[in-house]
């Protein structure tokens, strides 16, 4: 048995003290209590169970209830995620946009590696840290379900590497504040590059990485877009329009270029792996030397038991009731006014 008192209990010791030494001086003697003719012995007795039932609730009693492994992994994880117009591009599964996959994918990765620390940036023209590193896989998540892509007319195309400098700097100052915690990159995109240039190296990040992978969406066949604009859903930032993107008077379709990912995944130095909605997403292990167990290798669960006290204290508290209504009941049928019956 352990408890888990709401208050201190020698604070609940005082609390309680005075109204059991009230209850204990008419239970001994009724004719002299708080208030005299509230009742015998039992009624006393009674009065005087409620207070010890409520004073162990306070305590809030409990019995352990088996134990639980906590699994902590100590890795900084950072998510680099194409918002290009392209990330909307419908063949993911029927004909769903590629960014349902990613955010299905990235939920795969907050439950492989419990207790990592999240840092999310996304790119289309520009590179934007949308969440520094946080525990709080909420807020990761937060973050992709109000993600939408640039808003099309402001789209002047776009470089699948133009996030390499943002991504060096989180991962330097993850090494710099949290040496020896590892770090893991996982890049979402299709590899389309939109502009003219070259894409920039990741070669500079390549130092701070310790595992993670490069994850291509998209198929050789292609997808359409819809347009996006300024326009806000709410809670879910830019909205499609409902219109789709076209080129030469059909509509434009973007195809994945898997040559674009590999070379990315290979300055990296993690693997490439084509995602599709009809596959499981394969994620490789945390680096053995961060995942480890808590502390104390487990966790306990307590069963509480105050609610089993609670139903005691109500069934105590009905046959008060009960009493209360029966001489209420008779206090009237005494005070009833009687009417006499005259023989003439």
């Amino acid at each position: 048995m352990i408890f888990h008192p709401v208050l201190h209990p020698v604070l609940l010791v005082l609390l309680c003290a005075p109204l059991v030494y009230l209850t204990v001086r008419a239970l001994i003697n009724p004719r002299k209590g708080p208030v005299a003719g509230s009742g015998g012995r039992g009624l006393w007795a009674l009065r005087l169970g409620m207070i010890v039932v409520v004073f162990l609730m306070l305590l809030r009693p409990g019995i352990p209830g088996g134990t639980s492994q906590a699994l902590a992994t100590d890795t900084d994880i950072v998510l680099v995620v194409d918002t290009t117009a392209s990330i909307v591009a419908e063949d993911w599964g029927a004909d769903q946009p590629r960014l349902d996959g990613v955010r299905e994918d990235v939920q795969s990765i907050v439950d492989e590696y419990p207790g990592a620390r999240f840092s999310l940036i996304s790119f289309d023209a520009s590179a934007q840290l949308r969440l520094p590193l946080t525990t709080d896989a909420t807020a990761l998540m937060s973050s992709l379900d109000v993600m939408r892509p640039e808003v099309t007319d402001q789209s002047r195309g776009s470089s699948i590497g133009i996030a390499n400098r943002m991504l060096a700097d989180t991962l330097s100052a993850a090494a710099k504040s949290a040496p020896d915690r590892s770090r893991m990159v996982f890049y979402f995109g299709d590899g389309e590059q939109t502009i003219s240039s070259d894409p920039e190296s990741f070669t500079k990040s390549a130092k701070y990485v310790d595992g993670g992978a490069v994850l291509g969406y998209g198929t050789a066949e292609g997808g359409p877009m819809q347009k996006t604009t300024g326009r806000l859903s709410p809670g879910s930032g830019s909205q499609p329009s409902g219109e789709y993107i076209e080129y030469q008077g059909a509509r434009a379709m973007s195809t994945i270029d898997e040559g674009n990912l590999r070379t990315i995944s290979e300055q990296l130095g993690v693997t490439y792996q084509h995602r599709s909605a009809d596959a499981a997403i394969a994620l490789p292990d945390a680096p053995t030397s961060t995942t480890d167990y808590s502390a104390s290798g487990e966790v306990g669960n307590v069963i509480e038991l105050y609610w089993i006290l609670a139903l005691v204290l109500l069934a105590l508290i009905a046959v008060e009731l009960t009493r209360a209504t029966m001489l209420v009941t008779r206090l009237r049928t005494l005070t009833r006014p009687q009417t006499e019956v005259r023989d003439d």
